[in-house]
Formats: C-alpha cells, sequence, structure tokens
C-alpha cells in the first residue's frame, strides 16, 4: 500500500534537493551563461518547444518549472526505489550518490545533444559544464537521500 504522506514528503524533498542543487548551479550560469548549465540550457529549449516562445530569450519561470517537476518526480522516483527495494535503505546516502548518477548518466547524457545542438563531451567550453552538472546530480542525490534518511 502506498503510504501518500511520505510521497509527499518525497515531493519536497526533491523539490528541495533541486533548490540547493540550482543554488550550487548559479555562480556556473554567471561564468558560462546558459550553454554552461546543461539542465538549464535543456530546460530553456524544452520548454520554448513546449510553449513557443522566443529560444533565444532566457525564460527562467519556465525552465526552473522543468527543473523543479524533474526534480520533484526524482524524489517521488527515489521513494518507490526504496519501498520496492528494501534492503537499499540501509544505505540510503551512498544509494542517493548513486541514483543521482544514475540520473545524470540515462536522463541527462543521452538528451542533451539532440535537444541543444550541443555535445556535454564536446563542450565549446571544454569538460567544464560536464562536471559541473555530474556533480550537481550527486549533490541532489546526496541531498534528498539524506532527507529521504528522516522518513525511512
Amino acid at each position: 500500500m502506498v503510504d501518500y504522506y511520505s510521497v509527499f514528503l518525497s515531493l519536497l524533498g526533491g523539490l528541495f534537493s533541486t533548490l540547493m542543487m540550482s543554488i550550487f548551479e548559479f555562480p556556473f550560469w554567471r561564468k558560462w551563461g546558459l550553454k554552461g548549465v546543461l539542465e538549464w540550457h535543456e530546460n530553456q529549449v524544452l520548454y520554448s518547444k513546449f510553449f513557443k516562445t522566443d529560444r533565444s530569450q532566457i525564460n527562467f519561470p519556465g525552465l526552473f518549472f522543468l527543473h523543479f517537476v524533474n526534480g520533484g518526480l526524482g524524489g517521488i522516483g527515489f521513494y518507490f526505489l526504496l519501498t520496492l527495494v528494501p534492503f537499499l535503505s540501509t544505505m540510503v546516502f551512498f544509494v542517493g550518490m548513486l541514483y543521482g548518477l544514475v540520473l545524470w548518466v540515462l536522463t541527462l547524457l543521452p538528451i542533451h545533444k539532440p535537444i541543444t545542438g550541443i555535445d556535454p563531451f564536446k563542450h565549446p567550453f571544454g569538460p567544464s559544464p560536464a562536471i559541473t552538472s555530474l556533480i550537481g546530480h550527486l549533490l541532489y542525490g546526496a541531498i534528498l537521500s539524506v532527507l529521504m534518511m528522516l522518513i525511512f
């Protein structure tokens, strides 16, 4: 049976973890602009396609809307992972870090070039945006795991 209160807390945990990830990424946006923060760049392009807005004009409400939807859903996904595979709840922090890595590998890397036209491993700014994005996702997983320890 689904514990809806825990699902709601997981959503909030995902949103908070996304906020912390975004705060971490903010200085890199100031340094490199939108193309230097991989997930923000993807969300900008997707938002402009979905809502037919000008792709060249940064739409912070739109890109952060998508960023936080993804982060909130990621929190719920992590809850269901821990619920469906109970032994993972004995090592939540490690699993959270691995979850952040898996999210980066499965949801960012394969779609970044098709969406933005920029290969994250052949980025005009070198490896730094990919490394920043990876660290951001590991941070997301670490914070989410600490918050999930309060639930499990």
